[in-house]
């Protein structure tokens, strides 16, 4: 199930404007979300 959600998260969407949905999330990750993700 990994595997294929991985696979799915790299596809281009056209509704995402030709990026990946793994593309579009990352970028409104900050820097400080993720060092307070590594705390937990």
């Amino acid at each position: 199930v990994q595997q294929v959600a991985s696979y799915r998260n790299n596809i281009p969407r056209k509704s995402l404007n030709y990026r990946t949905p793994l593309e579009v999330f990352m970028k409104y990750i900050t820097n400080e979300q993720v060092v307070f993700s590594n705390l937990i």
